[in-house]
């Protein structure tokens, strides 16, 4: 796989209806939210976010800031404006190829989502739409997550399928400046979430993420008959964030 390239498709469309419920916007949602609003000051800036799903980072921040949100998924966009106010703006589109004039913004936001794109060609978009002094802001997971991430014992092959989609930090901040970022902040970022069995069954049912579209079904069925039988009642885990600020 090149990299920066997805090597399959994932199915957000499949995903829609249960995105939010599968993935709440809880405490930790709001607290990354915070700080991520704070280190890229999107507060009053006119703000694109790529791959904005059903709405939940557009519609945080609409009360201070303009906002637009594109994404390639009709069924999410479709959830999305039935939570927005009106006055964010929604467009399906791609985000190698945003149909916006060039400088429109001032900040543009990728919230994991860019394990998903070709980032060869998203990056120089993004960087395209922002105005002379705008910042891109990439929030994605850092590489020590995937090594103990929960689901790995059911199913070996996530944490190499997602460390060939997720990049470093290094190889980040490469692929920022190489597509003509002066300037590229790296921050990292610790949680600790918790969940019980009942809700990590009802997420590997959901196939809440889309690294279950990059498993042949006979191996997806094998893990969520291994997860019925071994998970425990509860389940804690630690949540690893990279943060990236890239100056145009």
């Amino acid at each position: 796989m090149a990299p920066g390239k997805p090597e399959a498709s994932a199915d957000f469309d499949a995903r829609a209806a249960t995105y939010d419920d599968l993935r709440p916007q809880d405490d930790n949602w709001w607290e990354l939210f915070d700080l991520v609003s704070r280190e890229a000051d999107l507060g009053g800036q006119r703000v694109l976010d790529i791959g904005c799903g059903t709405g939940r980072l557009v519609a945080a921040l609409a009360p201070k800031s303009s906002v637009w949100g594109i994404d390639a998924s009709a069924e999410m966009l479709a959830v999305a404006r039935n939570r927005v106010p009106g006055n964010v703006k929604l467009k399906l589109a791609r985000a190698e190829d945003p149909p916006f004039k060039d400088s429109w913004f001032d900040r543009v936001v990728y919230w994991l989502v860019i394990h998903l794109l070709d980032r060869k060609v998203a990056f120089p978009a993004a960087r395209r739409l922002l105005a002379p002094g705008g910042r891109a802001c990439v929030v994605t997971f850092d590489s020590e997550y995937f090594s103990d991430f929960w689901l790995n014992r059911c199913f070996p092959r996530f944490e190499a399928i997602d460390r060939a989609r997720f990049p470093t930090a290094a190889e980040l901040d490469r692929e920022l400046r190489e597509a003509g970022f002066s300037e590229v902040r790296l921050l990292k970022h610790h949680q600790n979430d918790r969940i019980d069995r009942e809700t990590a069954l009802a997420k590997i049912a959901g196939r809440h993420i889309s690294t279950f579209d990059l498993l042949e079904e006979s191996e997806y069925e094998q893990g969520r008959r291994l997860a019925e039988r071994t998970l425990p009642a509860a389940i804690e885990y630690d949540i690893d964030w990279l943060i990236a600020i890239a100056e145009r």
